[in-house]
C-alpha cells in the first residue's frame, strides 16, 4: 500500500514550482497534483487515458468538446481518452487531484456487488 497525505503533495510541488506533479505511476493508473493560478492559461493537450479530476480548492470553467461547465471546489469530473479540454476563466486559483486511467486494461468485477 502507498499511501500520499494531500498537504505534502501539495508542498513538494509547490517547492518544485510545476503546475503539474505526479505522485503515482502503476500500470493500470496514475495520479498528478495540477495547479492553475487564476487569470492562468491551461495549455494541456487530450490525453491518451481517460482522466478523472477532483476540484480540490478553486473556481473556474471547463471546456471539453464543446461544452462549458463551472467547476469548484469538491466538484468530480470525467474526461474521456483524446478529447480536447481546457480549463478556463480560472476566477480563483485550481488545484486539481488528476488520475489517469491507462488504456488497455481489463476491468475487473467486484464480488458481491
Amino acid at each position: 500500500m502507498d499511501v500520499f497525505e494531500l498537504d505534502h503533495v501539495i508542498a513538494k510541488r509547490s517547492k518544485l514550482n510545476k503546475p503539474y506533479l505526479e505522485f503515482l505511476h502503476v500500470p493500470s493508473m496514475s495520479a498528478g497534483l495540477y495547479v492553475l493560478p487564476a487569470g492562468g492559461v491551461d495549455t494541456q493537450e487530450p490525453h491518451k487515458a481517460d482522466e478523472l479530476y477532483y476540484i480540490v480548492s478553486g473556481r473556474a470553467s471547463l471546456e471539453v468538446g464543446s461544452e462549458s461547465r463551472t467547476v469548484e471546489a469538491g466538484t468530480v469530473l470525467y474526461v474521456e481518452a483524446n478529447v480536447e479540454h481546457r480549463f478556463h476563466t480560472i476566477k480563483e486559483d485550481l488545484t486539481l487531484l488528476v488520475v489517469y486511467a491507462h488504456a488497455n486494461m481489463q476491468t475487473s468485477t467486484m464480488k458481491g456487488v
